[in-house]
């Protein structure tokens, strides 16, 4: 006799919290986090992978617990999660590789994507069934960790194909805010948009809370991580990225969380919506 969907044994992830890797680049251990989707063995076909910054907060995330609703609910297909962990130097090594803010923050982000690229990529894809093509790989993170995401996945579209930012750092900057200060010309990562010659094959989930700040630098009644990330989205469009409005066309996804706070509870109440978006069935 069968049995339905709601009678059959549940499925659960596999969280491996100890494995880690020694950076050169970095020049010190970095933790990872594992986690393998259910029924995972050493054999069979090369799974997508979602790399995703800022491991040391899996459990505040509440992944695992989030990961088994879905897979149980058959939404999404197998995947593996990497979540190296951040240390002391995270608002070092997190930011924009082409250069840093203007406190000299994010002087480690080149050789975090060195270390992302050259180091963590090949070490999973020898230990872990992880696939190596581009369009199965995923890139994501919160905060600062999104800014770094952003970068790493728009300057190596021969290495991901989406990227997922959660209340994403675009305020990053090369001036302090004064009367020299020019969103224009001085949001670092919007330049980088700009300056860039071509469009990489990438696509964005990009993702604030109406309640992530309460700062508004030009007192448009928009509170500046939403108008940052708005205008993230401006940037690209120019590029030829589609919006929206293209539908199942569209290279963007935006979400602005109602009462969303910088925090992981908010990201973790809308992580469904993102795994759904990067590796929906």
């Amino acid at each position: 006799m069968l049995t339905s969907a709601a009678a059959q044994p549940s499925a659960s992830v596999t969280v491996l919290p100890n494995d880690s890797l020694v950076s050169v680049p970095l020049n010190r251990p970095v933790h990872l986090t594992i986690i393998l989707p259910p029924g995972y063995s050493e054999t069979g076909p090369l799974l997508p992978v979602l790399y995703l910054n800022d491991g040391q907060d899996i459990s505040s995330l509440h992944l695992a617990t989030v990961l088994d609703s879905l897979y149980n609910a058959q939404t999404i297909r197998p995947f593996i999660v990497v979540a190296p962990h951040a240390n002391v130097d995270r608002i070092q090594e997190y930011g924009t590789a082409a250069q840093p803010d203007y406190l000299k923050r994010g002087s480690k982000a080149r050789a975090y994507t060195d270390f992302v690229l050259t180091e963590l990529m090949p070490y999973v894809q020898k230990h872990y069934r992880a696939s190596t093509d581009p369009a199965q790989n995923v890139i994501a993170g919160f905060s600062l960790g999104g800014l770094s995401a952003f970068d790493i996945g728009f300057h190596h579209p021969e290495r991901f194909s989406r990227v997922g930012v959660f209340s994403g750092s675009f305020w990053w900057r090369s001036k302090k805010f004064s009367s020299a200060y020019d969103d224009d010309t001085d949001r670092i990562m919007h330049s980088l948009i700009r300056q860039s010659t071509t469009k990489p094959a990438v696509k964005f989930w990009l993702q604030t809370g109406t309640h992530d700040e309460t700062g508004d630098r030009n007192n448009n009644g928009v509170i500046d991580s939403i108008d940052d990330t708005l205008d993230i989205i401006k940037e690209l469009e120019k590029k030829g990225f589609k919006g929206e409005t293209t539908g199942n066309q569209s290279d963007i996804r935006y979400v602005e969380v109602a009462g969303g706070e910088h925090n992981q509870k908010t990201w973790s109440a809308i992580m469904p919506d993102f795994l759904g978006w990067a590796f929906g069935k």
